[in-house]
């Protein structure tokens, strides 16, 4: 019988420290099959963020480097051009990517660095206690806006993948789910396609994951899963959007 699963060679096997239902997890083994499939995993580092992915690289068995909250992309561009021959990726929640990184972010793509990114959208900041994020929907409970997030107030759901598809230094955006079958193959297929551009010198690409944080959002597992069908992938179509 032909063997069809197996643990990647690229991801530690070790216990997880992550919530019941979070999709940090899944993400991680997602990269491992990848870099394991392209066959780059001693030329591989990941950029590993402040954030509930801080310890990501426990997880993979290859190299990694830690950064400040939200600088990921800036370390990523200075290991990119002192190492151009490596494939550098960073790993980054919304309130790291799309609040305090901002800036690296907008300013990277802009620059159209020959990077890879994967950004986790929980739409909450969940290792500092369940806050609002950029990506907080509207009426979503958190805990700094108790009453839910208003238009008025915090504004509206920052929309970061639409944002950097405008700029002409970005090559490849697109945005899939975790939260069913369908949607972890989607995904792998567009985290393959933006290590595949970085290996083709392509540029600048990034891979937004819409994932539960059941921990945050107050609710079951299951629960989370068809919140985000019902609810974030409104505010967030899924598909390519560059």
């Amino acid at each position: 019988m032909k063997k069809i699963f197996s643990h990647p060679k690229s991801l530690r096997n070790i216990s997880t420290h992550y919530c019941s239902g979070c999709g940090h997890g899944i993400a991680h083994r997602l990269i491992a099959e990848v870099v394991d499939e392209l066959g780059i995993r001693e030329r591989v580092i990941g950029i590993c963020p402040v954030g509930c992915a801080v310890v990501a690289y426990d997880y993979w068995d290859f190299d990694c480097s830690e950064a400040a909250h939200g600088r990921g992309l800036a370390v990523a561009t200075a290991i990119k051009r002192v190492r151009p021959e490596n494939i550098v990726f960073t790993y980054q929640g919304d309130g790291d990517l799309a609040a305090i990184g901002t800036n690296e972010t907008i300013h990277a793509a802009n620059r159209g660095e020959n990077l890879t990114v994967i950004f986790i959208n929980n739409a909450v900041y969940g290792m500092t206690g369940g806050q609002m994020a950029p990506t907080t929907l509207l009426g979503q409970k958190t805990a700094t806006t108790p009453e839910g997030r208003t238009s008025l107030m915090q504004g509206w759901p920052l929309k970061i993948s639409e944002m950097l598809a405008m700029l002409p230094g970005v090559k490849y955006v697109e945005r899939a789910s975790l939260d069913s079958p369908g949607g972890i193959i989607k995904s792998k297929k567009a985290i393959k396609q933006a290590f595949e551009n970085q290996i083709n010198k392509v540029g600048f690409s990034l891979v937004e994951l819409l994932s539960a944080c059941p921990t945050y959002w107050n609710m079951p597992a299951n629960q989370s899963l068809e919140w985000i069908k019902n609810s974030m992938i409104k505010e967030f179509p899924l598909g390519k959007i560059k």
